[in-house]
């Protein structure tokens, strides 16, 4: 089952397998495989029967926290954590990191 949708901006995707939710940040205008816990994310509001976390996409997500592709392409935001990791088709997504204060002398 491959649920490649379009991204933009402000789209908000919800797991079929979890609770996670997620708005999009970034993203190119290519189609996008975004999947949480092995399973396509659908539209908030759209009705989709779940299934089961699957392994090794269970690491779950975390609120607040923004998640990366491999190249900086794809980026959400968790508004909602779940028992499902984010991945961009089998690729998982990363936690982004903070960016460095200047420093101060």
């Amino acid at each position: 089952m491959c649920m490649s949708v379009v991204l933009k901006p402000g789209t908000r995707l919800r797991s079929v397998t979890c609770d996670t939710e997620v708005v999009v940040v970034k993203a190119p205008s290519a189609e996008v495989d975004v999947r949480c816990g092995g399973a396509p994310m659908v539209p908030v509001g759209e009705d989709a029967s779940g299934g089961e976390v699957a392994a090794p996409f269970d690491q779950g997500t975390l609120v607040g926290k923004r998640y990366v592709d491999a190249d900086d392409s794809v980026e959400v935001l968790c508004t909602k954590p779940g028992a499902g990791s984010l991945s961009v088709g089998d690729a998982p997504l990363d936690v982004k990191g903070a960016k460095p204060l200047p420093s101060s002398d």
